[in-house]
């Protein structure tokens, strides 16, 4: 296999280009990527066969930023016909002597407004395609969650791309995007940012140890409380900090203590942060800054934070402020888990998660 397909955002497929290109290069793995504007996808193309199978296996999925999924490319299908898809995608499929046996199918799209007019018929189709896949050996007889994962992406009805990615090394999520329901009681929708870093960052089985009750937090640049509303609602306790006005019902919780204080300048008066949130409209280069200050100085064990994008060069701001950001940490001596995404509910924004490994008493 010589292709490997990477699902983003629409209207990023520059970015996630520019990062495969990087990343293949890294891993000594030549080629080009493939991209149309606004298709929600790339396509890498490697000089070699079988350098997509290692590409899918040695390339760390969570390392990438602007990728939703990845997998490897089987086969590309055009003029599929209307009355029958499943025959040719099987005989073609039946054909590959290195197509591993799968234990689960996604039929997909990308995340455009116009692919997003084949969803219906992907939920329509995923029933028959599994019957006829199992027939064929293909897929196992039953779902297994820890086996290859088989990809059936449509980017117009009679054409898609077929190929598989590894349950270790993707998104578990279909299409990559974590379903998220909007909570009615939330201040602003930017909450479900947060909520989604949460799944995509904090592996769920952790989710009682790193995200109990009774935790403190720190929410920079918190008005309305969109970010503070998810702690709040995992029984934390937060000092919200924005010179703005905090929603009446976040602040009857008896959970939030409101600073109407700057968020560059606040220092917690008591060192017992887990959590620092942060979603401040500001530089990207001067948050990522107080980010590494907070983590150095032992006020927090855990920060996420979004990174503002510029209109021009924006993979280079983001390949900049984190670099930046992983230096200022290792030259003050601390050890950490650092992971950047472009998630599903940002926009000219990055998402990012600095967890210290490292016993630092704060200052």
């Amino acid at each position: 296999m010589k292709q490997l397909m990477l699902y983003c955002r629409s209207g990023f497929e520059k970015e996630c280009a520019g990062e495969i290109q990087d990343r293949a290069t890294q891993l000594e793995i030549f080629g080009f990527p493939r991209l149309k504007k606004n298709t929600g996808y790339v396509l890498f193309e490697c000089y070699q066969n079988e350098d997509a199978e290692k590409l899918v296996k040695d390339l760390d999925f969570k390392s990438l930023i602007f990728a939703r999924q990845i997998f490897a490319v089987a086969i590309e299908i055009k003029d599929l016909p209307k009355e029958d898809r499943i025959t040719p995608i099987l005989s073609q499929l039946s054909d590959i002597e290195n197509m591993p046996r799968c234990g689960d199918i996604r039929i997909e799209t990308p995340d455009t407004n116009e692919a997003k007019e084949l969803l219906k018929f992907c939920r329509k189709f995923t029933v028959p395609m599994r019957q006829a896949l199992r027939g064929k050996g293909i897929l196992l007889k039953r779902d297994d969650d820890t086996k290859n994962v088989l990809h059936i992406c449509f980017v117009a009805s009679g054409h898609c791309f077929v190929g598989y990615s590894l349950p270790e090394n993707n998104s578990p999520f279909f299409m990559g995007i974590p379903r998220l329901k909007f909570p009615s009681d939330a201040p602003s929708r930017s909450t479900l940012k947060l909520e989604e870093a949460f799944h995509v960052f904090i592996p769920k089985d952790q989710w009682d140890q790193r995200l109990a009750s009774g935790m403190w937090g720190v929410d920079l640049g918190a008005c309305p409380g969109g970010w503070t509303y998810q702690l709040v609602k995992r029984s934390m306790f937060v000092h919200s900090v924005d010179n703005g006005m905090m929603a009446d019902s976040l602040m009857e919780t008896g959970q939030v203590k409101h600073h109407q204080e700057d968020g560059f300048k606040f220092e917690p008066a008591r060192k017992n942060i887990t959590w620092l949130v942060c979603d401040m409209i500001e530089k990207p280069s001067r948050v990522a800054q107080l980010m590494g200050e907070w983590i150095i100085r032992g006020w927090a064990k855990e920060a996420i934070f979004n990174l503002k994008l510029p209109m021009k060069g924006r993979y280079d701001e983001v390949l900049d402020d984190i670099e930046n950001l992983k230096i200022f940490l290792k030259e003050s001596g601390v050890k950490f888990r650092l992971q950047a995404k472009h998630l599903y509910h940002d926009r000219e924004e990055i998402t990012v998660h600095v967890q210290s490994l490292s016993n630092i008493s704060p200052r």
